[in-house]
């Protein structure tokens, strides 16, 4: 069975007593939660990794070099990360690909650095307004899925977020309908390159605009294994009932 995964991308946003929102999002937990993930900014990870202690909240990064270390100003490792206790992180977030320029080879060069230093690469991939209003949907995702993830993923190094450039932060969402042949198809991909045995045990999440009022329905999707959720994340009290919804799904 898929392990069940709910990951919180703080992106550029909170700080040190943010984090006491970590222990209050424990609190509201289900009795039996799925996976959860807070992925703060990278100063606030070795405190995060120290605050979730003894809650079962693991604790990511939201990017990493493809360098293990070099004349890298700004940047930051992913042998950096593991060294915060951060067991998670992610990588070719549509952000980082349209600020930062970041194209899908350097996407799995990322993703391959953090299996080398024991992370687990949540690999985000998604189509633009314009693309999804073409119906060009399947064809991206193809392309991205075939250049941003290496060969050798597997269910305990790779979790494959797929979130609709369009959907994130607009709170737009696409139909149940359209999540369930995206996330069909993903999964399908996965299959054919990895085998079956393989591919049905990588956990896919949506992401884009999830919050309480709509988890639900999202993730009466079979293939919807979870969610990547962004301002929702930043508030326990926001945060619990996706964690709840999934957790019942």
């Amino acid at each position: 069975m898929r392990r069940k995964l709910a990951a919180g991308n703080w992106k550029m946003n909170g700080n040190a007593a943010s984090l006491s929102e970590l222990h209050t999002l424990h609190s509201l937990m289900p009795d039996n939660p799925p996976q959860v993930v807070i992925c703060p900014p990278a100063p606030l990870l070795f405190r995060a990794t120290e605050a979730a202690r003894g809650t079962g909240i693991q604790i990511g990064a939201q990017d990493c070099h493809m360098q293990h270390n070099g004349a890298f100003t700004g940047d930051i490792s992913s042998e950096l990360i593991a060294d915060t206790g951060a067991t998670f992180v992610i990588v070719g977030h549509s952000e980082r690909r349209d600020a930062h320029e970041e194209r899908d080879r350097d996407v799995r060069k990322k993703a391959k650095s953090a299996w080398e230093s024991g992370l687990t690469a949540i690999i985000c991939i998604g189509e633009t307004l314009e693309d999804h209003e073409a119906n060009n949907t399947l064809d991206i995702i193809a392309g991205q899925l075939a250049g941003s993830l290496p060969d050798g993923a597997n269910a305990a190094n790779t979790v494959v977020a797929y979130e609709p450039i369009w959907a994130i932060g607009t709170g737009k969402v696409p139909t149940l309908p359209q999540i369930i042949e995206v996330h069909d198809f993903i999964r399908s991909k996965l299959t054919t390159r990895y085998g079956a045995d393989i591919a049905d045990m990588i956990p896919l999440l949506y992401g884009g605009s999830v919050k309480p009022d709509n988890a639900q329905t999202i993730f009466k999707a079979d293939n919807v294994d979870g969610a990547l959720v962004g301002g929702a994340s930043l508030k326990a009290e926001d945060f619990a009932p996706i964690i709840a919804a999934l957790a019942n799904s």
